[in-house]
C-alpha cells in the first residue's frame, strides 16, 4: 500500500471538502474515484476546457446565433475589422 500526499491552500482545501461532502463523499474518496476513472479511460476522464466565457463574447455568440446586431456582409476581413472599429 502506498501513501499519496498533496499540499493545498487552506481555503481551497476547505472548498473542496465542502463540495465533496455535499456530494456525500470525502475528498480522499473523490480523488480515488478520479484516479480509477483515469486508469479506466487511459487518460483524464473528462474534457478539460475553460467553461467560463466572458460576458461580451457570450453576447456576441448569442447575437450571431440569433442573427441580430450583425453589421453588413464584407468582402474581406479588413473591411469587417474596419467596421468593428467604427462601431466602438
Amino acid at each position: 500500500m502506498a501513501t499519496f500526499q498533496m499540499t493545498l491552500d487552506d481555503d481551497f482545501k476547505a472548498n473542496v471538502d465542502e463540495l465533496f461532502a455535499d456530494l456525500g463523499l470525502d475528498t480522499e474518496t473523490a480523488v480515488r474515484i478520479f484516479l480509477k476513472a483515469s486508469i479506466a479511460r487511459n487518460g483524464i476522464p473528462f474534457e478539460v476546457k475553460n467553461y467560463k466565457i466572458p460576458d461580451d463574447l457570450a453576447d456576441a455568440i448569442r447575437d450571431a446565433r440569433e442573427r441580430r446586431n450583425l453589421y453588413g456582409s464584407f468582402d474581406s476581413a479588413e473591411e469587417a475589422v474596419a467596421s468593428m472599429l467604427e462601431n466602438d
